[in-house]
Order: structure tokens, then C-alpha cells, then sequence
């Protein structure tokens, strides 16, 4: 835990805090290696009892409320008086910490001589690594559910996840329109449009002033993610809140579609500044035209922030969720001890 809570520090101070993701596998890898723990000690806890005594098991309160129980706490040694065991970089955990560690304190998985613990952390990580390859595999299974025939598709400029749910749904011999936002300054709804053609995919790109004119003959809304937050929350492309008010004006559902690694245990305590960069303004306005703009501040964020009630549902490659529920899904694919650890 000590080597995975360095790790995902290091990764973040590289540039894991504009790529949420990078921090959601680490956390996720954390979880299991607790749960792995918990269930190798309740191994060995019923090896200790004898057969005529069954080992009985009590739920709190936190337990039915979350899906995953909270047994694992953290240690500390009585005379580090709360003093971090390790620094900022993996490189510099102190061996005198780690000596410092009260084994008798640790679960009773860490006790033990067992090979099982480390065979099981080696075989939930494959299965961790499988689910990434076939994330859009699962997600594409979905897309007959979600697109019927004859309907009018609006997308905002490009995304692999969104291209390939389309091209997935038009294999099921789907016939229905698209139409992209060109997503401008970096149009990339032009390059999409294209690929979607080559497929066969009635097409039509259009003018991102042209949203709300359009938003009325449209039956659904598909929106990618950059980070999905903990209250339900729409991280994605700088336009997309303007695609999700034009869409709540006229009653279009919105359908995010993305992969459960993009699941940050984050608050959006910022509102629109969450998770958001800015970037240089010269894609918006010219250097040329600086003169004329000298009392102008010119802004240009990289990503938009949709609070949940503008959002309908999420399709992951674990099934379809409303904003609602992305509280048990957290408590599902992170603990919570872990979801402020770098």
C-alpha cells in the first residue's frame, strides 16, 4: 500500500491531476489488494476455529449502506505519533520506518507465511488489466439498447467511445442520423463525421451556434467523459454544457457513455473550474486582433462541467446507471480511505 500510495503521488505530480484516470486505476488497484487481504485473514480466521464452531459475521450500519464494507483500517505505529511512514517519492521510504512497523497491529493475511495473498493480488490485477482491454467491447454490447431506428443522434465533436457505440449500433442494421458539433477551435466533429461516413452512417456536421436550432429534431444526446464525479457529475469537452442546456430546454435525454475508470471519488466543490485547465486563448482569437481586446480577458477552458441533473444516465461497460447511483458505485471500485491518498 505504501509502493501504491507512492506510485499514484508520482503519477499525479506528473500530470495525473489533468488526467483523472491515471489516478482511478491506482485507486482501484488499492481496493483490491484490500479486499484480497480481508478475504486471505477470514481464510485463515476459519482455519483457527474448529468445525463444530462456525464463524458468525455482524453487519453495521456503514455496511448496508455501502456495497463494500469497511473493515480494513490503517495502522500506525504508536510512536510515529501520526507522522507519515513515507515522503513524496517512492524512492525515499525510510528503512527505519518500515522497521518501525507494528507487525503484531497489521491484518493477520501479513502475519502469515501463506502464499495465497500475493497468487490472489497477481490474479485480480489480470482481471483489472482484461476489463481495460474489453472496456469497449462491454460498452458496445449496450448500444442496441440505447439507439433505435430512425433516430436523430446529436454527438459533440470527437470521441473513440462515442465513434465506436455508434458504429457498433449501425452493425445491429440500426438505420438512424447523426449529427455532430464540429467542436471548434480544434473541429474535431469533422474528422469524426468522416469516419462515421466511411462506414455508412448518415452524417451532417454542423455549426456549434447551431445547437439550440437543432436540439429540436434530435431524439438523443451522446456526450463522452473525461471524469465522471462522485455526485454524479459530467466532466467532458469545453461546449458540452452548452450541447446539456440546450437539451434539458427541450426535453432530449442525455446518454454519457464511458468506461467505469473514469470514476473519481471528487466533489466538483469549484463548479465549472473542477478538474479544468486553461490553455492558451491564440486557438479563439487571433494575435493579431490583441489590439482590440486590450480590456477584454479572454478565457479558454479545456472541459466543462455538467452537474447531474442535466445528465439522464451513464452506459459503462458495467451497465447502465443514473447520476443517482454513482455513490454505490464508488463505494464498490474504491475504498475510502483511499480516495484522498495522493
Amino acid at each position: 500500500m505504501l509502493l501504491l500510495r507512492g506510485l499514484g503521488r508520482d503519477l499525479n505530480a506528473v500530470g495525473g491531476f489533468r488526467e483523472p484516470a491515471i489516478g482511478n486505476v491506482v485507486r482501484r488497484l488499492m481496493c483490491v489488494v484490500r479486499e484480497e487481504t480481508n478475504t486471505c485473514s477470514n481464510v485463515i480466521e476459519e482455519e483457527k476455529q474448529q468445525p463444530q464452531q462456525p464463524v458468525m459475521s455482524s453487519l453495521s450500519l456503514s455496511s448496508m449502506l455501502w456495497a463494500l464494507p469497511q473493515h480494513v483500517t490503517v495502522y500506525k505505529n504508536a510512536n510515529s505519533k501520526g507522522a507519515k511512514v513515507r515522503s513524496e517519492s517512492i524512492s525515499s521510504v525510510a528503512s527505519d520506518a518500515v522497521r518501525d512497523i507494528d507487525v503484531e497491529a497489521l491484518p493477520i493475511s501479513f502475519q502469515s507465511t501463506k502464499p495465497e495473498l500475493k497468487t490472489n493480488v497477481m490474479e485480480a490485477i489480470q482481471e483489472m488489466k482484461d476489463e481495460l482491454e474489453d472496456l469497449h467491447r462491454s460498452i458496445n454490447e449496450q448500444a442496441p439498447k440505447h439507439i433505435h431506428a430512425d433516430e436523430v443522434i446529436l454527438t459533440y465533436a470527437r470521441s473513440k467511445t462515442i465513434e465506436l457505440f455508434l458504429k457498433a449500433a449501425a452493425s445491429k442494421k440500426r438505420n438512424f442520423q447523426v449529427v455532430i458539433c464540429e467542436g471548434a477551435p480544434h473541429f474535431g466533429g469533422h474528422s469524426m463525421a468522416k469516419s462515421l461516413a466511411s462506414a455508412g452512417i448518415d452524417t451532417t456536421v454542423i455549426n456549434d451556434a447551431a445547437i439550440f436550432a437543432m436540439m429540436a429534431r434530435v431524439n438523443k444526446v451522446l456526450l463522452p467523459a473525461h471524469a465522471v464525479l462522485a455526485n454524479g457529475g459530467l466532466i467532458a469537452s469545453s461546449g458540452s454544457h452548452l450541447v446539456s442546456l440546450a437539451a434539458k430546454k427541450n426535453s432530449v435525454p442525455v446518454v454519457a457513455v464511458t468506461g467505469l475508470f473514469k470514476l473519481c471519488p471528487i466533489f466538483p466543490h469549484d463548479g465549472q473550474d473542477t478538474l479544468n485547465d486553461l490553455v492558451n486563448p491564440s486557438s479563439v482569437v487571433k494575435f493579431n486582433d490583441a489590439d482590440f481586446l486590450t480590456e477584454v480577458e479572454v478565457v479558454n477552458p479545456v472541459h466543462d462541467y455538467i452537474p447531474p441533473q442535466l445528465v439522464n444516465c451513464y452506459v459503462t461497460n458495467a451497465g447502465c446507471f443514473q447520476p443517482s447511483y454513482i455513490y454505490r458505485l464508488l463505494s464498490e471500485y474504491y475504498h475510502m480511505d483511499d480516495w484522498n491518498a495522493f
